[in-house]
């Protein structure tokens, strides 16, 4: 089971996927590095894959939670390539693809991270961290990310990981979020005046 830490007094099993939904500035980027976070300090593995900052920031932000050195900690970073940033390199904890519209490179670079916890560090239990579909919904077509999600979940679902995807629910129709919604087993919502809530498909 994984236990999401905080004040989401919550477990959820092995396989799951949840979407962090609320309007811009409830904290959903933070409460999701929170759950990250509260895995790693469990020994869990912790990935992030970034369409809006850059790797150093996602690091930062994480270090400030926990020790990273000590802890498997790994970003694919989808921005940095597009803003033009010099000749950078994956290196041991970072990935890059060339672009957010990579959604083929996106789950090559995943699937690399996966591979690595799973077979050369035994890490059973891991937490993927997207941050935001708001942002590939700004690049792509519904139909496009959808298919991209349906996979990308499915693949956290086989290797029984713990998967947590932010979106901007203001900044989407009610077709987009509800199509968006299927493939979830779960809803942390965010808002400006209560604290998070979460909603499982199971309950």
């Amino acid at each position: 089971m994984y236990e999401l830490g905080g004040d989401l007094d919550t477990e959820v099993e092995p396989g799951t996927n949840l979407l962090i939904s609320g309007p811009p500035l409830t904290g959903k980027r933070s409460l999701a590095l929170d759950i990250l976070a509260a895995g790693s300090e469990r020994g869990e593995g912790a990935i992030v894959v970034t369409t809006k900052d850059g790797a150093d920031r996602i690091l930062k932000d994480i270090n400030k939670r926990i020790e990273i050195e000590d802890n498997p900690v790994s970003v694919v970073d989808c921005v940095t390539r597009q803003q033009g940033v010099g000749d950078v390199r994956d290196d041991d904890r970072i990935k890059y693809t060339s672009s957010p519209v990579d959604m083929t490179g996106i789950g090559i670079k995943l699937s690399e991270v996966l591979q690595e916890y799973y077979q050369d560090r035994g890490l059973e239990q891991n937490r993927i961290m997207l941050h935001s579909l708001s942002t590939l919904l700004m690049y792509a077509d519904l139909q496009t990310v959808f298919r991209f999600l349906h996979v990308f979940t499915g693949r956290i679902q086989s290797v029984g990981g713990l998967g947590l995807f932010t979106i901007d629910a203001d900044a989407h129709d009610d077709r987009t979020m509800n199509t968006i919604k299927q493939l979830f087993d779960g809803i942390i919502t965010t808002s400006e005046d209560a604290a998070p809530s979460v909603r499982l498909a199971s309950d």
